[in-house]
């Protein structure tokens, strides 16, 4: 018997695309957590919210100029990260606050009678997602993962220690820059299931999940990509059945396994402090 949310287009679009950001989310996002910048995501995602209105306003493809906003964002952040003048953290408060205010304004001046609902990228809307941005996505998901996993050492390398990977000869700021573009591809090929606003949960939760109990950053990234995989897909039908936002929905599965992760490691730390240590000269 065929399962009920496959009978339908949308929701098997929805499904791909949950797939697809189950896969790219994560595998960004453990550079950003290594990195500290955990919160870029947010930034970024405010930051293509006013390529979204351009989009819209304009009649153009949302996607299209979300992810040109984004890059552009991405790459002035780091820009003013690297020259120093600027500390990260207020770097990202401009993003975070510039990007939404220009989305805010420029939607303002859509013309008489015009529709403008921004809500379906700011939380996500499962039923939003047409077959054309499948296809970007699809594109888009490929490229980030084959710069993550192909140039996951030398990301790797720059993320741990920028210092010693500059001193090693590494091209330190082109692939800081990569890694600030392929962020911003992973936030907009984000949006319409997750939301601009929620993508950033995606790239972290897993992350700090898979920390608990792994021991390398390999296995995190593969424990980590499976956790993020399991919550797009699972929050995307769930959010069907529920009719919930699928944006929220995935979020919160994601916070719930990271919850069940933490306390049985816990119970598992606990029990191996309390288990007496066998006398040697029993």
């Amino acid at each position: 018997m065929e399962i009920e949310v496959l009978q339908y287009a949308f929701m098997r679009r929805a499904l791909l695309a949950a797939l697809l950001i189950g896969l790219t989310a994560p595998s960004v996002g453990v550079y950003l957590v290594q990195r500290r910048l955990a919160l870029i995501g947010d930034g970024l995602g405010h930051v293509a919210l006013t390529g979204v209105a351009v989009g819209l306003v304009t009649s153009t493809t949302p996607v299209l100029t979300a992810l040109a906003a984004a890059v552009v964002g991405a790459v002035v952040v780091e820009l003013i990260r690297v020259k120093g003048r600027t500390s990260g953290d207020v770097a990202l408060a401009v993003l975070f606050y510039g990007g939404i205010a220009g989305g805010v304004v420029i939607v303002s001046q859509a013309p008489p009678g015009t529709t403008v609902n921004l809500d379906a990228y700011l939380f996500g809307a499962i039923t939003t997602t047409t077959a054309g941005d499948l296809r970007v996505f699809a594109v888009l998901s490929l490229v980030v993962l084959a710069v993550t996993l192909g140039l996951g050492r030398y990301l790797f390398a720059v993320s741990n220690d920028e210092e010693y990977a500059l001193a090693s000869g590494l091209p330190v700021l082109r692939l800081n820059l990569l890694l600030a573009v392929v962020t911003s591809v992973t936030v907009v090929v984000s949006m319409r299931v997750v939301g601009l606003l929620l993508i950033s949960a995606l790239m972290v939760i897993p992350i700090a999940t898979a920390q608990l109990v792994t021991r390398s950053f390999r296995s995190t990234v593969v424990l980590a990509t499976l956790l993020g995989t399991a919550a797009a897909v699972s929050g995307v039908g769930a959010s069907y059945y529920a009719d919930t936002p699928s944006g929220g929905t995935i979020v919160l599965i994601a916070i719930a396994a990271f919850l069940v992760v933490a306390v049985g490691a816990a119970l598992r730390d606990h029990l191996r402090r309390s288990t007496p240590t066998p006398d040697a000269d029993a």
